[in-house]
């Protein structure tokens, strides 16, 4: 029996990260290079789990408080 594909995906491309950050390529970037965002390279793709973006939000808030 097969299992159905997430409906949601679980890994994004750099361009759903800005736009779901609200941010530019190039701090993207800074944030991946600075290890703030957690991410993987699968060939020359590079993806951020949907759970890194998640805690790199989380983190934003609590620095915030």
């Amino acid at each position: 029996m097969a299992t159905a594909l997430p409906t949601t995906p679980e890994a994004l491309r750099v361009p759903e990260v800005m736009t779901a950050l609200r941010l530019s390529r190039s701090k993207v970037y800074d944030l991946i290079r600075s290890k703030q965002l957690d991410s993987y390279t699968s060939g020359r793709a590079r993806r951020v789990p949907v759970d890194a973006v998640r805690a790199y939000m989380r983190n934003r808030i609590e620095e915030s408080d």
